[in-house]
């Protein structure tokens, strides 16, 4: 751990050397501030609250790329099945953290959907106004991201415009000689009364050892609607650290999914900022693991301002040796009266040896609020498993069928049927069947 924070702390000063001239503008500065928590913190530890229950140091002690020189190139044709192939959609694509033009399709038109460096060189307003100001200051993970932020996407949707196609967000790593960190920074701005869909998802092409630490900020104006959707389904050799910041305003809807199948260790680090009055804001996840993974669930519905609504629902099927960590917190602040928040973690244990550690949060300081949470742990109910082999479903199928039953909650919110035909898809492969769940 000490040796990559060093490395870190090395790229750093070298990426502050190469600013030619831009030492003086605030985004730099800001920069700056974040290096020094980073320096001052390091890496969470199993000692850190909210780190108690995933342990980093096996990820941390890897010897990893952090510096990438160099523009390296992938077939379409070899990556072709990570997108959504069935649907015109805006691409935006990087390889090794630099931005593919080939595979990418943008556009300035109606609105703004291209890379974070462009933002940075074309929009230096926008930095001002939004860089690093979702994003909880006090995080070490996130503050790294802060401090060495070059490339990622940045999407504006402009006042009264509607985005017809999905955005595609997708970060391929290559093959390369060694371990590789990757440090994506996304800036997501929707100004009053517009609406886009989102996807993102993060891919390994290496045999070797892969750790991205992502960041993505979101501003969700007046009347807009967000729907964003982060799949992550990678290598047994990728791990994520994944922190994501939203920002609602009046009258704003979110919906937010996030669907947990590979990876050797994913941690989510979700939170949503309720500023003003009569925001919408739903939180969905599917967690489908096995042999020797963790997926680490941390949320936080922050209701600031009186009359919103938050509705977070996430569901986790673990087998083998398999690990989750879910921890959903909603804090309701002394104004935020006529609050109405509802939180459900439901998890099921395929096997003896896995493994959930779940605890739901409500800080409530306000009085006229209607809020609830819940958890439960279990296996598969065996009469329901009896039954559907009574009316001739093989073992395999019927338990296939409970499970996707089970976890169908979480694909409640999704607005692009592709994206759901691809998750159905996903989800029989894991189970191990061939079902045609569209019936």
């Amino acid at each position: 751990m000490e040796a990559l924070k060093d490395k870190l702390e090395s790229s750093f000063l070298v990426f502050e050397n190469e600013l030619n001239g831009h030492s003086n503008k605030y985004i730099h500065k800001t920069r700056q501030e974040a290096f020094k928590v980073f320096e001052k913190q390091g890496f969470p530890t199993k000692r850190d609250e909210e780190w108690k229950y995933t342990n980093l140091k096996p990820i941390l002690k890897q010897d990893f790329k952090v510096f990438h020189r160099g523009e390296n190139t992938i077939d379409f044709k070899d990556v072709r099945r990570y997108f959504l192939s069935d649907v015109d959609s805006y691409k935006l694509v990087f390889i090794d953290g630099k931005f593919s033009s080939w595979l990418s399709e943008t556009t300035h038109e109606k609105f703004d959907i291209c890379t974070f460096g462009s933002m940075l060189e074309k929009y230096p307003e926008v930095a001002d106004k939004y860089f690093n100001k979702a994003l909880p200051q006090n995080e070490s993970l996130a503050a790294i991201n802060t401090a060495l932020a070059s490339e990622g996407a940045f999407i504006r949707i402009k006042k009264n415009q509607t985005v017809e196609k999905p955005v595609q967000l997708i970060y391929f790593t290559s093959e390369q000689e060694q371990g590789a960190m990757q440090q994506p920074r996304n800036l997501i701005v929707l100004e009053e009364n517009s609406e886009v869909k989102i996807t993102e998802r993060h891919q390994s092409l290496s045999s070797h050892d892969v750790f991205t630490n992502s960041a993505t900020e979101i501003f969700v104006e007046k009347h807009a609607r967000l729907h964003y959707y982060k799949v992550q389904n990678d290598s047994k050799q990728a791990s994520i650290i994944d922190n994501t910041s939203v920002k609602q305003y009046s009258r704003s809807v979110v919906n937010m999914g996030t669907f947990s199948f590979g990876g050797k260790l994913v941690r989510n680090n979700l939170n949503f900022f309720l500023e003003e009055e009569y925001t919408e804001t739903y939180m969905d996840g599917i967690s489908l693991i096995g042999d020797g993974q963790l997926v680490d669930h941390h949320t936080l519905a922050d209701h600031k301002m009186p009359n919103c609504y938050s509705n977070e629902t996430y569901k986790g099927i673990y087998d083998g040796n398999a690990k989750g960590v879910f921890n959903g917190k909603v804090m309701v602040h002394p104004h935020a009266q006529k609050t109405n928040a509802f939180q459900q973690n439901n998890n099921i244990l395929l096997t003896d040896k896995a493994s959930i550690d779940t605890k739901p949060q409500l800080e409530i300081f306000a009085d006229d609020v209607q809020c609830s949470h819940g958890c439960t742990i279990g296996q598969l109910d065996e009469d329901a498993m009896f039954y559907l082999q009574t009316r001739g479903i093989p073992a395999k199928e019927a338990k296939a069928l409970l499970l996707y039953a089970f976890a169908n909650d979480g694909l409640r919110n999704i607005k692009i049927a592709e994206l759901r035909k691809k998750l159905n898809k996903v989800i029989a492969s894991k189970l191990g069947v061939d079902l045609d769940f569209e019936l």
